[in-house]
């Protein structure tokens, strides 16, 4: 005779977090015996926002269903302690075999130490050397055979020059990483090389940027940052391929070179502007350094840019923006970037001889491309100007330090942030919006596209273009048609 077997009823246990706490949620296939089980046991409870029966997660609560549903269904705790499955935020693209990883790896952080220049006395200038407090840089320099303790300004200090500085790099190796203010213009370019490669860790078969390379780029007069950016760009070329050798890579056809920037793109990691910029390095390295010019890379896919619209606050969030500080200096830094349209780095580079009041104008010299400008100047703005130099008194730069000098750019972004946040905006910004939110207004007042694009320093019209695109101008008077419905 053939026997029958039924299998018993299954009740699985899951983990469920509720409001901080642990609860385990208990889930079975239609069944009215377990349903009626469930409801004898005074330790389960049916929770109307779940919509299932739970109970606390501890072993008690666990042992006593095991002994409750004993000969009447069987207990799985296999997905009780299966860890949550999360989703990324970010999307996670699949790609090809022998991608790369990064190849610059940084060192752990080491503290930081800042050099700029300090008068001494009425027509001696040294370099400052400050820094968060840290025992070991202030053992270093302690017994340091370049710096030298200042008693009347309490710091240490070294002389002027490149070899100083390089020499003080050496001593702190290991120790901590110096930072130069933007007062101190470098043009040495070893030492420059050694600080902005200095958080890098320099494993076997490392190669360092050549030197001529940075040589062409001051000889042509490139700008620091563009400099800076190439540095970084080429030297993360030059690493990917360090087990083939720098003679290798000198001789790399523009295939081998193609496919680097192809795996840029296909990564998903990085922006259009970033994988540019490095086609960009890489091919002056060829052409300008190494001179072979057969190398066009004209087969080099170069990622189209997405027509990104920009940020643009109206004028009440503005509002709130400027008046988010009772600081006149803060105050003017932040009216200055939108009463002018300026650049952050133009804020800080202003001198009190560029505030032409007479014709109410500003003078900037030197702007994004190294171009001299003239913008507006507000009366209201000019107001605030005259009120802050009778109370601060800047010597040279019309905005100075705390402790004379040049302000900064970080300090001006601090400034940005916490005026943001005082005044309760949401959206994502950055001082550059209040660029943007300023041409976008003076379109809306009716300015001809013209001389705003003048005024915002523009080689081309197609660039202040973009702005026709975000701004309110008429669109208040198009209905929608599902208002016609």
């Amino acid at each position: 005779m053939q026997q029958t077997y039924h299998m018993a009823p299954v009740l699985y246990l899951n983990a469920l977090e509720h409001e901080g706490k642990q609860f385990i949620r208990l889930w079975h296939k239609p069944n009215p015996f377990i349903v009626k089980r469930l409801k004898e046991a005074s330790w389960i409870k049916y929770s109307k926002t779940y919509k299932c029966f739970v109970m606390s997660h501890s072993p008690q609560s666990i042992e006593m269903t095991f002994g409750h549903f004993q000969g009447l269904a069987q207990v799985n705790t296999r997905y009780l302690y299966r860890p949550k499955r999360l989703k990324p935020s970010k999307l996670v693209p699949v790609l090809a075999g022998g991608q790369q990883g990064e190849p610059l790896q940084k060192l752990p952080d080491l503290p930081v130490v800042k050099l700029q220049p300090m008068l001494v006395e009425e027509n001696k200038t040294v370099i400052s050397v400050t820094f968060r407090y840290s025992q070991q840089v202030y053992e270093t320099l302690k017994y340091s055979r370049l710096a030298a303790w200042q008693r009347v300004q309490k710091c240490f200090a070294i002389p002027e020059g490149g070899q100083h500085i390089q020499a003080l790099a050496e001593e702190l190796e290991g120790v901590g990483w110096l930072w130069l203010s933007q007062e101190l213009v470098v043009r040495d370019v070893v030492l420059l090389r050694r600080l902005w490669e200095q958080t890098y860790k320099k494993g076997p078969g490392y190669i360092t940027c050549p030197i001529d390379y940075l040589e062409k780029l001051f000889l042509l007069n490139y700008s620091l940052n563009t400099i800076r950016s190439y540095h970084s760009l080429l030297l993360r070329f030059l690493n990917s391929h360090r087990d083939r050798g720098l003679e290798q890579v000198n001789a790399f056809s523009e295939e081998e070179i193609n496919c680097y920037h192809r795996q840029m793109v296909q990564a998903g990691a990085y922006s259009c502007s970033f994988v540019n910029q490095s086609i960009n390095a890489v091919k002056f390295y060829y052409q300008r350094v190494l001179g072979r010019h057969e190398v066009q890379l004209r087969n080099v896919e170069r990622p189209e840019k997405p027509e990104r619209l920009p940020t643009v606050l109206s004028k009440q969030e503005v509002a709130r923006i400027l008046s988010a500080t009772d600081n006149i200096k803060h105050r003017c830094l932040l009216q200055l970037l939108y009463a002018g349209g300026l650049r952050i780095g133009e804020v800080v580079n202003l001198r009190i001889s560029d505030v032409q009041s007479e014709r109410n104008l500003l003078f900037i010299r030197g702007g994004k491309g190294k171009k001299d400008r003239t913008t507006l100047l507000s009366q209201k703005l000019l107001e605030n100007l005259r009120s802050y130099y009778k109370a601060y008194k800047p010597k040279e730069w019309l905005f100075e330090g705390q402790f004379g000098g040049q302000y900064t750019v970080d300090s001006t972004r601090n400034v940005f942030r916490a005026c943001v946040e005082r005044a309760g905006i949401k959206a994502k910004v950055t001082p550059h919006t209040l660029r943007h939110s300023f041409a976008t207004h003076l379109l809306e007042q009716g300015t001809d596209l013209r001389y705003i694009q003048v005024l915002l320093g523009h080689r081309s019209s197609k660039t202040t273009e973009v702005y026709t695109h975000v701004t309110m101008h008429a669109l208040d008077k198009i209905v929608s048609p599902l208002d016609n419905l």
